[in-house]
Formats: C-alpha cells, structure tokens, sequence
C-alpha cells in the first residue's frame, strides 16, 4: 500500500509531485477544508510547508488553530506531522501544536549541525551542512533538539501519545531519504 500524505496549503504546490517521486500519494487539504467540521481523512502524515504563517502566502494559521485539537488528537494516535517555518516572524506560529515551541523568523545560511542521532536528522541527508538555509530558529521548546545552526535549534522532534512531529525551520526540500522513512512509517491515521 502506498503512503498517504495531506499537504496542508491554500492550493495545489509543486512540492505534492516532489512528495511523489518519493513514493507517497499527496492529498491536497485546503485551509477551508481542514477546518471543516466534516472532513475526516486518513493519512500517514501531514506536511505544512514554509510560510504557513504568513498571510501574504497563506491562510492556514487561522486553519490550523481552528483544528488544533484534531491535529493533536492526529500525533497522539499515530500519525506523523512535518512542519517547516512559518515565513513571517510570529513567536506564537506553532501554538496550535500539543507542545511548546517559540519562533524567532531570522533568515541565515550554513553552519546547520545535528546534535542528535535520531532518525529525522537525515531529513537534510545529501545536503551540504555549510550552505543549507534556515529562515530561524526556536530559542525555546518543549522538544528534542536534533539540528543547530549558530542561531540556536533548527530541527525538533517532539512526541504526543504514539505519534510524532518533526518542525523545521530549514528551508530546503526535505531529502527523498526522510520523506520514504518518516512518511511510511505506521499506518494511516484519522485525522
């Protein structure tokens, strides 16, 4: 069976034929339709691309914290969640997640070191740590530190219940390596 993955955005992203190429179905979930009373999908994983936050990109925020409890509910029972930087400096951007992680939106270049031997850390696997762009960084969190650049933390992985969730502020496509280990991971859960 192949993966499913929800990619949370306004419309539909070159990103979803990269997910693609790396073996999972994309399912395109709009703002409007993650908060939706109604919807119910099933998924491995859910992706929240770069800019989530920012409203000159985006109105998933609104979205995501109007879903927030079926989100954490998601991560407790087994899904897996990936989300990137928020692209607008927002230290409230992630306080739809079951846990606590501020963010400082300061664009920087190279210097990107894993401090973790978790498996999430091969997410910028093939890339040269030197040169990898990060849009910030979280100065405080209620996860585990798996990447650091001179800033302070770039890469969490967080636990709730038997799921996951993995936030990033590397502003990078995520190595085909991650997206086949963390997206295949499990089986469907109900979102």
């Amino acid at each position: 069976m192949t993966p499913r993955v929800g990619l949370l955005w306004d419309e539909k992203l070159v990103f979803s034929r990269y997910l693609e190429e790396c073996g999972v179905s994309c399912d395109h979930v709009t703002p409007q339709l993650l908060a939706a009373p109604f919807f119910r999908g099933r998924f491995c994983a859910l992706v929240v691309p770069t800019g989530f936050a920012n409203p000159a990109y985006s109105r998933l925020l609104p979205a995501l914290r109007a879903s927030s409890s079926r989100i954490r509910k998601f991560i407790g029972n087994g899904g897996r969640l990936l989300v990137f930087g928020p692209g607008i400096d927002r230290a409230d951007a992630y306080d739809w997640l079951p846990f606590r992680v501020l963010y400082t939106h300061k664009k920087g270049e190279g210097g990107v070191e894993c401090v973790s031997s978790h498996g999430c850390a091969s997410l910028f696997a093939g890339f040269d740590p030197a040169t990898i762009e990060c849009d910030g960084f979280f100065p405080e969190h209620d996860c585990e530190v798996v990447a650091r650049n001179a800033q302070g933390a770039v890469l969490l992985r967080c636990s709730a219940g038997s799921g996951e969730a993995v936030v990033t502020t590397i502003h990078e496509y995520p190595s085909k390596e991650f997206i086949r280990q963390f997206c295949s991971g499990g089986s469907e859960t109900l979102l």
